[in-house]
């Protein structure tokens, strides 16, 4: 794929992979991208997966024939972006590899050598010319490893952002959900923790004027539009802004008395005109996908039995996904069940009292074993106050 006239793309899509970095499934593949400029100089922006360096290897002989490379741009060091760092290495002898000085120390981790002979250690304010390109290198640390750059081209005005802006998907398979919705999955399960450093690095780039948003992951994003776009996503994303409003009812059920009491919440609240109402079940439902949906929509609803004096263990699990992510500024409700002793709501508010501005329900419904007049009641209060 030609980028610009001298810019090509040189990544691979993956359909062999099930999950990505072993837990995220992506039914539509994975793309690894790199990128090549033909300037007076030759470089390349970062490597991909282990399993595709063949692959990778003829997609550079087909741009540039057996001419040497000048430089490696290593902006990213987790292997699926840098693992045939070594293999170009050995490949183009005279090419200088280029990255911060942490990707170098994580090198000699993973290959047993820091590239000391032939290595240019950049960061923040430093610039790289290929002739007609000046590359200038900005500091993205913990966005989402701390040894990341991006890159600036100020001859094209192209941002090549490492993982950010990236989503899950091959690039040669048709998404018909749009550009949104894996990217917000990708963007919440895989860089979600890092909102401030997000925003920091979105106050860097709004100086540039941006032409085109090179990722290491999906698409290349061309258009004025698709950057506006995905530049607003991500301020909305990273600063933990509600994207949506609609509620997110969560639950695990045992026997199926709690999903009874989910789903009857569900049909409560759209009779009162909530706009968006998504239900998961956490023991069968894609989980990042929930968690995806819990920071996208304004109020949450977890709903769970007590199960051996604690809660139900997929529901505790879900929990750690949304505090790991510094989950903040929702309205969260809860229904508890249980036989004898339901306790699941205090547990639930416990583990998550460390999370920034929540607002918590004032009715918790209580069931007791299954749904009767009482209970019911409380749930048409509670979807009273979730509408109000």
């Amino acid at each position: 794929m030609k980028v610009t006239d001298d810019i090509a793309y040189i990544g691979v899509n993956d359909h062999q992979i099930d999950l990505f970095e072993g837990q995220y499934v992506v039914p539509r593949g994975m793309a690894y991208n790199s990128y090549l400029v033909k300037d007076e100089k030759i470089l390349v922006f970062d490597t991909i997966d282990q399993n595709f360096g063949e692959e990778w290897f003829a997609n550079i002989k087909a741009q540039i024939g057996d001419k040497p490379i000048d430089y490696l741009v290593v902006q990213h060091m987790e292997p699926d972006h840098s693992a045939n760092v070594a293999a170009f290495a050995e490949r183009y002898p005279s090419a200088t590899i280029v990255a911060s000085a942490q990707a170098f120390v994580m090198m000699k981790n993973f290959f047993g050598t820091d590239y000391a002979n032939r290595r240019l250690v950049v960061g923040e304010g430093d610039t790289l010319s290929t002739g007609r390109h000046t590359f200038a290198f900005v500091a993205a640390p913990m966005v989402h490893w701390p040894e990341v750059i991006v890159t600036y081209d100020t001859a094209d005005k192209i941002l090549f952002s490492a993982d950010g802006f990236g989503k899950f998907g091959a690039n040669d398979v048709e998404d018909p959900e749009g550009w949104d919705c894996e990217a917000r999955r990708y963007y919440i399960g895989i860089v979600g923790k890092y909102g401030m450093q997000v925003q920091a690095l979105l106050k860097k780039a709004a100086a540039l004027e941006i032409k085109m948003i090179c990722p290491l992951h999906g698409p290349v994003l061309s258009t004025a539009g698709e950057i506006a776009h995905a530049v607003k996503q991500y301020d909305t994303w990273s600063s933990y802004s509600v994207e949506t409003p609609g509620v997110l009812i969560a639950y695990t059920s045992v026997y199926g008395h709690t999903k009874a009491a989910a789903l009857k919440l569900k049909e409560l609240l759209v009779e009162r005109g909530c706009p968006k109402v998504s239900v998961a079940d956490l023991a069968r439902d894609d989980q990042p996908e929930a968690v995806e949906d819990a920071f996208r929509y304004g109020k949450l609803v977890l709903a769970t039995t007590t199960y051996s004096m604690d809660i139900f263990p997929w529901m505790r699990h879900f929990i750690d996904h949304l505090t790991e992510r510094n989950y903040q500024n929702r309205t969260v409700a809860f229904i508890e069940n249980g036989s004898w002793a339901p306790k699941a709501a205090s547990i639930m508010r416990k583990m998550l009292e460390k999370c920034k501005n929540l607002a918590f329900c004032e009715n918790v419904v209580t069931i007791k074993s299954a749904l009767n007049a009482e209970s019911e009641a409380k749930l048409v209060a509670l979807a009273d106050e979730l509408t109000k």
